[in-house]
């Protein structure tokens, strides 16, 4: 039941602290799983003091056991040493610690890690981490690497003055951590992440040497492992050597055998690049001049057609066909306009020949009345009607007369 206080009637820390040591008590015994971080045995102290640490979380747990219980572990514990405890938590009223009295104490063996890390290697791949589809390719030419390696280490070295030796451009942000031991995966975790969102970083590289299944164990972490699946940037693992096989390899985006492999992947070589381009240039520069002479050939077989030799002779060749039509048709032409004239002046005479002032010519007259109609009948006329009488030279006039006299 939860203690009833008020500001007014507090409990004294005594009783909190007895409910506390109730409370913890109720826990019973328990198996713990943990690495080792220290060992604190005091001279003529019957009792050894272990700090347990959990790999993966900030979390310590201070173990008390007997000094014949310690002793007799095989393998002997020490610093980095996984262990099984089993014991009772105990809360320490008057310091108000807790701690955890061991009753037995296991080391984790060689066989059992694997057969966890093999447990866990199927986990992962059955959630496709493993995956070479989710893989992404490393830039060609990175402008800055992030490095995460040991402090001081030869894999540090190794990658950096292979890189510089390949690339001396290239630039490199090293996170030096511990890559052993209780604090790695923290810190190595801690890099990774500030690494990984730094904007100038396009490559992070996670490197250390060899060394036992033990000491490589932070690079099988689950912990790790996911962080480095779910890293926004491209990364290389070279963790060991070629025979060591830790889970970061089969996440990371491209796997090295040793770090000086890794500066190998990382980087392009300046020389061969160089004798790349080169190469290039040269099959470059054959294929312009090898195209220049195909194309001078064709130019200098057009220009020995004669349209090209000799231009003119076509336009001169056209000019006297334009010649040659140009006199056939003025002689067309007038040869028509010959016979058109004949023509007209045959329709001319014949014109002349049918036309009444011919008539008029061989003396005849035409005689009309007033209103210009003919006169075609002497009975027609009226007696002293006005005439006209049209001649050849002209008109005259002329007055009808009686049938008994004569026109005047």
């Amino acid at each position: 039941m939860p203690l009833e206080t008020t500001a007014e009637k507090p409990v004294p820390v005594r009783t909190v602290a007895h409910l506390i040591g109730q409370w913890i008590a109720k826990l019973g015994r328990v198996w713990v799983e943990g690495q080792v971080t220290q060992v604190v045995r005091r001279p003529g102290a019957s009792t050894i003091f272990v700090t347990l640490r959990d790999p993966i979380a900030d979390v310590s747990l201070q173990v008390t056991c007997s000094r014949a219980l310690f002793d007799d572990v095989v393998p002997p514990v020490e610093d980095g040493s996984r262990i099984v405890v089993f014991g009772r938590p105990n809360f320490y009223v008057p310091r108000g610690s807790v701690s955890f009295a061991a009753e037995a104490i296991r080391t984790v063996g060689l066989g059992e890690l694997l057969a966890r890390l093999e447990h866990l290697r199927r986990v992962l791949a059955a959630e496709g981490l493993f995956d070479a589809r989710r893989k992404r390719p490393l830039p060609f030419l990175p402008h800055r690497v992030g490095l995460i390696c040991g402090r001081a280490s030869a894999a540090e070295r190794d990658v950096l003055e292979n890189a510089r030796r390949r690339w001396p451009a290239v630039e490199f942000d090293v996170r030096e951590v511990a890559v052993q031991g209780p604090y790695a995966v923290s810190e190595i975790l801690g890099a990774l992440s500030a690494l990984d969102v730094d904007p100038e970083i396009d490559v992070i590289v996670l490197a250390r040497g060899g060394g036992s299944v033990e000491d490589l164990l932070p690079f099988s972490d689950e912990t790790l492992v996911r962080a480095v699946a779910s890293a926004r940037t491209p990364v290389v693992a070279a963790i060991g050597h070629e025979q060591d096989n830790p889970l970061v390899d089969f996440v990371a985006d491209v796997r090295a055998s040793t770090p000086t492999d890794a500066a190998k992947l990382v980087v392009p070589d300046v020389g061969e690049q160089q004798a790349l381009i080169d190469g290039l240039a040269r099959r470059a520069f054959r294929a312009v001049d090898s195209r220049l002479h195909r194309e001078q050939a064709i130019v200098a077989g057009l220009c020995s057609r004669p349209v090209l030799a000799d231009p003119a002779a076509g336009l001169r060749r056209h000019g006297q066909q334009v010649d040659d039509l140009r006199d056939r048709a003025r002689r067309c032409l007038r040869h028509l306009l010959d016979r058109a004239s004949d023509d007209l002046q045959h329709r001319s005479e014949r014109v002349r020949a049918l036309s009444p002032a011919a008539t008029l010519e061989r003396g005849y007259a035409i005689v009309q009345r007033a209103d210009g109609s003919v006169l075609r009948d002497p009975a027609e006329a009226t007696a002293g009607e006005a005439l006209a009488l049209r001649l050849a030279g002209g008109t005259l006039a002329a007055t009808a007369a009686p049938e008994s006299s004569a026109a005047h």
